[in-house]
């Protein structure tokens, strides 16, 4: 497994501990997916790890999860918060997995992640939404593009996640938890967990015939 991280290389090599504690190989990788430029070298580094540890040219899953948050109303959204989320969002998206397609195997599956707010909206939010949305066609283009390849691309939407994200609000501020579980048809918030066991899911070996889909995985947030 190949991981990557933008700034906590500490968390991504006790992540690393972890896979490997399991009997698996793993390696982390620095990338920062809001700068499209170092896309080429980035793919050199993950061609070269594959040959040296795994002894092979491709690689099966690509998981596009990289992410930040920017909470502002539409009236005082900036540009710069805008190009932010648009660089690692939609752009980050659209050109890593660019770069690394001539490493995906052929039969290999791509999973996006969108988001609840996507389908939903809650003030606050239009910007990041606006770039979900766009990974959400983007998703059907390269379902239909790489479907020659016989490479399934799929959209993940999680609803709110007691992670880091966006400062670790949803986690650490007990009334904004209690208020989204008081939205979400199973009654709390999501965990990290849930969302990694969608994730297994789509791309376990029995579900290689869903191609071009949104899955949303909120628990059932403002059905």
């Amino acid at each position: 497994m190949i991981l990557t991280y933008k700034g906590n290389e500490t968390g991504a090599q006790a992540a690393v501990r972890e896979i490997e504690a399991l009997g698996r190989q793993a390696v982390a990788l620095q990338l920062d997916v809001g700068d499209s430029r170092s896309f080429a070298a980035f793919a050199g580094r993950v061609k070269a790890e594959l040959a040296s540890r795994w002894g092979r040219e491709r690689f099966d899953f690509l998981v596009n999860n990289a992410g930040m948050g920017v909470h502002a109303s539409f009236a005082e959204t900036t540009e710069e918060q805008f190009d932010q989320l648009f660089n690692v969002h939609l752009k980050g998206t659209f050109f890593i997995t660019q770069a690394l397609l001539p490493l995906i195997a052929d039969g290999g599956r791509i999973v996006n992640t969108s988001s609840g707010l996507a389908r939903f909206s809650l003030p606050g939010y239009a910007a990041y939404a606006a770039m979900k949305g766009g990974i959400e066609v983007l998703t059907r283009y390269m379902a239909k593009e790489l479907g020659p390849r016989g490479i399934a691309v799929n959209t993940l939407a999680p609803g709110a996640i007691e992670t880091d994200f966006g400062g670790g609000a949803v986690r650490d501020n007990q009334q904004l938890n209690t208020q989204i579980a008081g939205l979400t048809a199973l009654g709390r918030v999501g965990l990290p967990d849930d969302i990694g066991g969608a994730v297994a899911v789509l791309l376990s070996e029995g579900n290689g015939w869903m191609t071009g889909q949104r899955v949303e995985v909120s628990g059932g947030m403002l059905l």
